[in-house]
């Protein structure tokens, strides 16, 4: 892990269907659609913490999901809550970064 991979974005944006992330303010910017980055919940309840084998069924992700308010936690994550009420998953920027590689 770089320092680059751990800093904290210069914006975070709502968009139409997802989220945008500014990392650096000079052009560094990744779009992550709001349905896969749901799918993608690191939570307990999302993915088993032993085997790490996921455990939320994709069918049960309304297409139209979208992203209802954002937590900045601590300096290195987001907390998103969706607009099917769950909200419990941390998004670190590490994790974020390699999803928009």
């Amino acid at each position: 892990m770089t320092p680059q991979d751990t800093r904290v974005p210069k914006a975070i944006r709502r968009r139409p269907g997802g989220l945008e992330i500014d990392w650096d303010g000079a052009g560094d910017t990744v779009f992550f659609a709001a349905r896969a980055l749901r799918l993608a919940c690191p939570c307990a309840a999302c993915v088993d913490e032993m085997s790490k084998r996921p455990l939320l069924d994709p069918a049960t992700v309304p297409t139209g999901i979208g992203v209802e308010s954002l937590e900045l936690v601590g300096a290195y994550g987001l907390r998103i809550r969706w607009s099917d009420g769950h909200g419990t998953g941390i998004y670190t920027f590490e994790l974020l970064r390699g999803a928009g590689s």
